[in-house]
């Protein structure tokens, strides 16, 4: 029997980990199972999550969006889950593009499930991404962990955020678990939650659990909704100031830089990196998925 290799790399925007799959014309398939693997830390290579590498034509979900963006950013979770965007996963998506000759420094647009984002590549190495407006859904939320409970503030920056303001990040627990969130109705697939402290003037730090991952060491999107929330709070709302604000967020991982302008549009500027290649075995995947 032929043994088949299929090629991967190994990137990281702020010490969130991606396995990236290379595969333009949607021919591997990626079962929640064979995900779960690839992104175990002991029994397979370990990732935050996967980025599978398709053009948007040979997707069925980002067809649509082809005439906008030719590279569709498929993203899973760890535990094998769909989610709609990854702020991290988009910045080393496009940094894989230009490792690998599709794409020069410059501008570029990504296709996600949670739209088309537009993407900056710095000659530098910086990678700047344009995520879009946030969403704030009325109504009261609380997330809890142990027997603390915080009053959140509800950001959805293509996917859902409850942002808690703390004393310290050590009451945020070890975060192996997702935070308790009231009410139920308020995020009825799950919610990535943030805990948050001041460093100083328009600088935060924060820690994360992600919805299917756990706590990881940076969140794009959890970072993005953070510096709304804090904008918010501290009576900086670029739209009533009509001037663009700009928050420093420390994560575990490292910093980004979030910029919000008075049209509402959220950039989100930060380090992407590859480290690593190499292949996996064909049978193993389909073991993993189907044994």
């Amino acid at each position: 029997m032929t043994q088949t290799t299929l090629p991967f790399l190994k990137g990281h925007g702020t010490e969130n980990d991606f396995v990236i799959v290379p595969d333009p014309d949607n021919a591997i398939e990626l079962p929640a199972s064979a995900v779960a693997k690839l992104c175990d830390r002991r029994a397979g290579i370990g990732a935050d999550g996967v980025l599978h590498v398709v053009r948007s034509a040979a997707h069925p979900e980002a067809a649509h969006l082809a005439d906008e963006a030719e590279w569709f950013m498929d993203y899973r979770n760890s535990d094998g889950s769909i989610a709609e965007m990854c702020g991290n996963g988009v910045r080393v998506f496009a940094r894989y593009l230009q490792h690998a000759g599709h794409v020069e420094p410059g501008d570029l647009a990504v296709a996600t499930r949670g739209g088309v984002k537009r993407v900056h590549l710095d000659k530098k190495g910086d990678v700047t991404v344009s995520m879009g407006r946030a969403e704030l859904p009325a109504g009261e939320v609380t997330v809890s962990v142990d027997a603390r409970s915080w009053p959140a503030r509800n950001v959805n920056m293509g996917n859902p955020h409850a942002v808690a303001f703390v004393e310290s990040l050590d009451h945020a627990g070890n975060l192996y678990a997702a935070p308790a969130f009231s009410p139920a109705s308020a995020y009825p697939t799950g919610v990535n939650v943030e805990f948050v402290v001041d460093r100083g003037p328009r600088h935060v730090a924060m820690r994360v659990h992600e919805r299917g991952s756990g706590e990881t060491r940076s969140c794009g999107t959890g970072a993005c909704a953070v510096a709304v929330a804090a904008i918010r709070r501290d009576g900086a709302d670029p739209a009533t100031t009509g001037e663009p604000v700009a928050y420093t967020v420390d994560l575990p991982g490292g910093t980004l830089i979030i910029t919000e302008h008075p049209d509402g549009q959220i950039d989100m500027t930060g380090p992407a990196v590859i480290v690593a290649a190499g292949e996996f075995d064909e049978a193993w995947l389909t073991e993993t998925a189907f044994g």
